[in-house]
């Protein structure tokens, strides 16, 4: 079993972000567009004195994403990634263009994607960002 973390990066203050990930269902292969159902996400203001505390962010609450434009059915290798050779099959860009989520300069940002498979448990998908 591989151990869950979340994944790393840093964005600009009122920036957007492309997130990328290789997600695995239950059996260790990489999930393509078929294995889920739908897809959500939400942005959180994680709390600087104490861990368990998140605030949501305002237009970035439970927000539908398209399955098919989140989800690869095979997975990628271009420019965009460089964290191996093996690629990615989830990419999104979060869209700020009508409500910011990095607004805090020095603060984390956490973007849960929660992943409703045809068949089986949620799969949660975590991004931990650093606004600069």
């Amino acid at each position: 079993m591989a151990d869950a973390s979340d994944i790393h990066g840093v964005v600009f203050k009122n920036g957007s972000a492309i997130l990328l990930a290789r997600v695995v269902g239950a059996q260790g292969t990489p999930v393509t567009q078929s294995d889920i159902a739908s897809a959500k996400y939400t942005a959180y203001l994680l709390d600087e004195n104490d861990p368990d505390e998140a605030a949501p962010v305002a237009g970035h609450t439970g927000v539908a994403v398209d399955v098919a434009s989140l989800i690869y059915n095979s997975l990628q290798k271009d420019n965009l990634w460089d964290v191996d050779d093996t690629g990615y099959n989830l990419e999104h860009t979060v869209d700020v263009s009508t409500y910011q989520v990095f607004t805090t300069a020095g603060r984390i940002y956490r973007i849960v994607f929660e992943l409703t498979p045809t068949a089986g448990q949620t799969i949660l998908v975590r991004f931990r960002l650093h606004a600069i």
